[in-house]
């Protein structure tokens, strides 16, 4: 496998991104690769630059090739950036209203600012709902996993492009005011918030996880 650009493209990230990309003009190897998968890590604060049309594009081009039972493509994405994340935040404080209402309650000024301000941690938010068709061979839990593996294909496409990325859902995702922004059937669901951008701060390390309690071979 092999990765290159030319002298233009790699300017280009150097100027746009603050991470590198995989690699350029090289070989991967094999340990490479899984390495760099184990090295990705949610990252909460996200500012400019941000992934352009194009780039974001490729990322959901990769999301597409994720495991598709019958190819019935059950996902769907919703890019929102620039003012457009105001008319989201708007519609995460209808829900959180909605939901503090059906408990008596009333939110406070600063939980009502909190809720508005959440689609402002990051310049884009790409969000990934299913589109679940009735198939007798693809049970709706096969493509909600479907839905889960694009993201994660999603989001290690924008790392490999040089961004960073947090999956975000929330109590909110699937209240009836946030699914009717993003025009969610009721038997459907907003499966992850992927807030994308560029990370001020240096990635942090991943600790060892111990995968032996967790693999039985038989």
């Amino acid at each position: 496998m092999s990765i290159s650009k030319d002298k233009n493209e790699h300017k280009n990230d150097e100027q746009n991104n603050t991470e590198s990309p995989i690699v350029t003009n090289s070989q991967v190897t094999d340990e490479q690769l899984i390495n760099w998968i184990k090295s990705r890590r949610s990252i909460g604060n996200l500012s400019i630059p941000a992934p352009t049309e194009s780039q974001i594009k490729a990322a959901i081009d990769c999301a597409v090739t994720a495991p598709d039972h019958k190819k019935l493509q059950p996902w769907r994405f919703i890019v929102t950036q620039g003012n457009a994340r105001h008319e989201l935040g708007r519609a995460f404080l209808a829900a959180a209203e909605a939901q503090a209402a059906q408990k008596g309650e009333t939110l406070s000024e600063k939980a009502r600012q909190k809720t508005y301000n959440m689609p402002l941690r990051a310049p884009v938010i790409i969000t990934v709902v299913t589109h679940m068709q009735a198939h007798k061979k693809v049970p709706p839990f096969e493509q909600m996993l479907s839905a889960g593996a694009a993201v994660q294909n999603l989001i290690l496409a924008l790392k490999a492009q040089g961004f960073s990325t947090v999956w975000r859902t929330g109590l909110l995702c699937n209240e009836p005011a946030v699914k009717e922004y993003f025009d969610v059937s009721a038997d459907d669901y907003v499966t992850a918030f992927v807030y994308t951008g560029s990370s001020p701060c240096d990635m942090p390390t991943r600790k060892p996880i111990d995968i032996e309690p967790l693999v039985r071979f038989e």
